[in-house]
């Protein structure tokens, strides 16, 4: 339920967004004003996702190519590619594993690897992750501590696809501790499912569980996430790479409320259930949207984004 509370406080803290004046990207190049009424000629980027009182992400580009993605100014990931496919992504900063809205103090440190299949679709990430604790400050004279290791943990990513429509259906995840002198073996899972209207993910359905000598277990959570009302207009996720959108959504294991991303069009409506509840009750936010001329959208909840040309 903490989970819920804070996805109310994202939609509807963020809904009052500050105007925004011409602004330029780090190498100078002129970024679209929020306010214009001319909208933009030519390919374009998607550069920031701004909030009036923060920047949500920046994303950064060799040529083409997304290279770097900044969402704090201590977090930050790596893109690396091989040809024309993600081949990796480091990470290293802070990320909200709890769901509570802030930023968790433990710094977070992981490799992401991607292979693909015969078709070229993206089929299994497989990930090292290390998070380093720190003795916390007691003010006013002792400072925290520095960063130590405090675990490792394997996981694995198995991505499945519709053999009708070669969409993403389903993504398997098991993960384990990695500790020095002891047999590695997977303790957890969660598996997602995706269903879809036309083109975009309408649905996401999620369980969570343990494993046991290799079988999982019971689910001991389950979430439910809907997309309603879908506009017509262009998604500015569609700007991002896949692989990389994937990989946002499995940085922490409650991310699925923005399955939206993979969608080439952005839903009026999003709701979140708890569905381990008695009798599970949706909770659901709506918002609308404003476009440029070309059709991409430039806020929604309470976000604003900014493009820059490319």
């Amino acid at each position: 339920m903490k989970r819920l509370f804070y996805f109310i406080l994202l939609i509807a803290g963020i809904s009052s967004v500050h105007s925004c004046k011409d602004m330029v990207n780090e190498e100078g190049d002129p970024l679209i004003d929020l306010n214009q009424s001319s909208g933009f000629n030519g390919p374009r980027a998607l550069f920031r996702e701004i909030t009036d009182s923060d920047t949500i992400a920046e994303y950064r580009y060799n040529g083409l190519l997304l290279s770097r993605v900044i969402t704090d100014k201590y977090s930050a990931a790596n893109v690396m590619w091989s040809g024309d496919k993600i081949s990796q992504i480091d990470f290293k900063g802070h990320l909200d594993n709890d769901g509570d809205g802030i930023l968790d103090d433990d710094s977070i440190v992981y490799t992401q690897l991607f292979t693909y299949g015969n078709l070229g679709r993206l089929t299994i990430i497989s990930e090292n992750r290390s998070t380093y604790k720190r003795t916390p400050a007691v003010p006013p004279t002792t400072p925290a501590g520095p960063y130590t290791l405090d675990s490792k943990i394997k996981a694995l990513y198995d991505l499945t696809y519709s053999a009708t429509t070669g969409k993403l259906d389903v993504i398997n995840m098991k993960n384990g501790p990695d500790a020095v002198g002891v047999p590695f073996e997977y303790k957890d899972y969660s598996k997602s499912w995706y269903t879809y209207l036309g083109d975009n993910v309408s649905k996401v359905e999620r369980h969570y569980g343990k494993i046991n000598a290799g079988v999982n277990g019971t689910p001991i959570e389950k979430f439910g996430y809907e997309f309603l009302n879908y506009d017509s207009q262009i998604n500015p996720y569609t700007l991002l790479p896949f692989a990389y959108k994937v990989s946002t959504l499995l940085a922490t294991d409650y991310e699925d409320n923005r399955s939206f991303i993979l969608s080439p069009n952005s839903p009026k409506r999003v709701s979140i259930t708890d569905l381990m509840q008695v009798i599970p009750t949706a909770v659901i936010f709506s918002t609308d949207y404003r476009y440029d001329l070309q059709t991409y959208m430039i806020k929604g909840f309470g976000v604003n984004y900014i493009y820059k040309p490319m």
